[in-house]
C-alpha cells in the first residue's frame, strides 16, 4: 500500500506491507522491519531492533483530517494521503468548510482549558491540555475557525477517541 504522510507540512513517501505480525515500512526510501500488535483498540505495539513502541493513534472519520498520534510524550499530528483517492479531486480538504473534532488518543484527564467557546483560533494553536499516562499532551486546532463547543470541563476524566471540542 503505498501513501503519502503529511508531518508538520513536509511530505513523506510511505510504503507499507503486512505479512501477518511483520510489518515492512519503506518511509523516504528507510527501510523498516516491524513486529506489531495492537493489544486494544488505537493502541498499538511495534518492535523495532529490540526495542517495543507503544503508539497511540486517535480515531479519525473525516477523510484529510489529521491524527493525533502519540509516541512516549510526543504527540504528532498526522495527515495520511492515498495518492489513488486524490486523483481527480479538488483539493486536500484543508479549506473544506465543516466543522473539525478534537479527539482523545488514549484515556485522561482533561487538566486545562487553553480557549474559550466562541473564540477564534488558528490551525495549530492549542485548544486543550490532557493529562495521560502522567504526561500533559496538547490538543491543537487543525484548522483556522471558531471555536463551536468544549464537551468537557477541566478535570473531567475522558475516554480514547472522545470528541473534546469542535472547531467550525
Amino acid at each position: 500500500m503505498k501513501l503519502i504522510a503529511e508531518l508538520n507540512d513536509e511530505k513523506h513517501a510511505v510504503e507499507i506491507k503486512r505479512d501477518g505480525l511483520n510489518l515492512t515500512a519503506d518511509v523516504d526510501r528507510r527501510i523498516y522491519e516491524l513486529e506489531i500488535s495492537e493489544p486494544e483498540p488505537n493502541v498499538w505495539l511495534f518492535k523495532h531492533a529490540n526495542k517495543i513502541y507503544q503508539i497511540f493513534v486517535a480515531p479519525n472519520e473525516r477523510a484529510g483530517e489529521p491524527f493525533a498520534v502519540n509516541v512516549g510524550n510526543q504527540t504528532f499530528d498526522i495527515k495520511i494521503l492515498d495518492p489513488k483517492r486524490l486523483r481527480g479531486s479538488s483539493g486536500d480538504g484543508e479549506h473544506a468548510d465543516g466543522a473539525s473534532e478534537i479527539k482523545t488518543a488514549m484515556p485522561g484527564k482533561l487538566v486545562r482549558i487553553l480557549v474559550e467557546k466562541g473564540a477564534e483560533i488558528k490551525k495549530g494553536d492549542g485548544v486543550l491540555i490532557v493529562e495521560a499516562m502522567k504526561m500533559q499532551n496538547e490538543m491543537k486546532s487543525p484548522k483556522d475557525g471558531i471555536v463551536k463547543e468544549i464537551r468537557f470541563a477541566e478535570g473531567a476524566t475522558v475516554n480514547a477517541g472522545d470528541v473534546l471540542a469542535i472547531i467550525e
